[in-house]
């Protein structure tokens, strides 16, 4: 017959195999990974439905800007972290299925080529964006990911090791636009891992007023975009917010809804 204390003493085993299990099943536990093209978020899904399922961007950001756009065809945009002339890149299809041009802006030179193959409406400058011209800027890169090359060697370090540092040029987007005789914008795309607040400053938005902004806007610079644009008039496009969990993208405060 069990004592009171060899009760208790069995109970609580009982507890700790309940518990080990519990914590087993958890450590062994993996979401199912999604297949290739799918797409969880309800939201996501009726922009793929009505525009996909084909993208060249890393994610549905180009279901949102042909939302935006309404597929208009024929705008002006500046692609800053341009990158690749198609894959991962936001302004392929305006210029090659809508006949849109503009500039596009990367610290990586390897990337010139195919611009100047298959981007005819395109300026491809590889230079550094900053607030200050003419200045020279230490880019980390890791040869096998350009997605995350950085001035910034701590944050590209969380993806790997950098293989090379290249010492770039700097402009500001005044600087640049005035040179290229830009008088508008209708879209403005920035990626450049961290540094948008700086090139943000070397940039005139309300000379340019660009319709809708797509940028990057990673944990430690969010706020400071956040209160960039606010301080220009600019408010959130709130219904891309939950479709796009890495980009915000902004409008003029007095935008007509569409």
């Amino acid at each position: 017959m069990l004592r009171l204390g060899q009760m208790r003493k069995v109970r609580l085993d009982l507890w700790e195999v309940v518990l080990i299990v519990l914590l087993v099943g958890a450590a062994l536990y993996r979401p199912q990974a999604e297949e290739p093209g799918s797409y969880s978020d309800q939201e996501v899904k009726l922009y793929a439905e009505k525009y996909g399922p084909e993208r060249s961007t890393e994610g549905p950001e180009e279901w949102m800007i042909r939302d935006y756009f309404q597929d208009r065809r024929g705008g002006t945009f500046l692609d800053v972290g341009a990158n690749h002339h198609e894959r991962f890149n936001k302004t392929w299809y305006l210029e090659h299925n809508l006949g849109w041009s503009g500039i596009a802006v990367d610290a990586l030179s390897e990337f010139a080529p195919g611009y100047q193959q298959h981007r005819p409406h395109t300026r491809f400058f590889a230079l550094f964006v900053s607030d200050k011209s003419d200045e020279t800027a230490r880019v980390h890169v890791i040869s096998g990911n350009t997605l995350v090359t950085s001035a910034n060697r701590e944050f590209v370090a969380q993806f790997g090791t950098p293989d090379r540092v290249d010492t770039v040029p700097t402009i500001a987007l005044n600087d640049l636009l005035a040179a290229q005789k830009v008088e508008r914008l209708d879209f403005l795309s920035m990626d450049i891992e961290l540094h948008e607040p700086a090139a943000l400053r070397g940039f005139d938005i309300g000379k340019y007023r660009p319709a809708l902004v797509c940028i990057e806007a990673l944990l430690p610079v969010r706020q400071q975009i956040l209160e960039y644009f606010a301080g220009h008039g600019y408010v959130i496009e709130g219904r891309y917010l939950r479709s796009d969990r890495e980009n915000l993208f902004f409008k003029p405060f007095n935008a007509a809804t569409r």
